[in-house]
């Protein structure tokens, strides 16, 4: 049990519930865009109603029934959404976490940099040590 709640409470726990909360309702935006504008505007390039119902094929049953109908129409809405989806995620999440961390890195490396003696110190050092020896 004692694992389990440490694993619960952990950062990264919290953090991707929060991540999936939020790209839930953020699907929900981009549907939105996807479904009422773009569909449309696409399908109506097309001639359809939506991109969902655009590019139809009809393909023949075996035994002569109603003939399948696919809908490429509906594979590139689907591309689009995932489309805006990686780029908003690339542009609002991705880009500005990498130049955070690239700033902290260089903060550190300063500071380390900093907090490190130099040559010239490390010498003086090692020198009043062999002169307290000789003493």
């Amino acid at each position: 049990m004692k694992g389990f709640k440490e694993f619960i409470v952990r950062g990264n726990v919290i953090d991707l519930a929060v991540a999936v909360v939020i790209g839930a309702a953020f699907t929900a935006i981009v549907n939105a865009i996807v479904n009422s504008v773009i569909n449309p505007a696409i399908g109506a390039v097309f001639d359809a109603e939506s991109l969902n119902e655009a590019l139809p094929v009809e393909i023949p049953t075996t035994s002569g029934g109603e003939p399948a109908v696919l809908y490429f129409g509906a594979v590139i809405g689907a591309a689009i959404n995932f489309l805006i989806v990686a780029a908003v995620v690339y542009f609002v999440l991705v880009l500005p976490v990498t130049k955070l961390r690239a700033r902290q890195e260089a903060k550190k490396a300063v500071v380390e940099e900093a907090a490190a003696p130099t040559e010239a110190e490390l010498l003086a050092e090692i020198r009043d040590l062999l002169a307290k020896q000789v003493k």
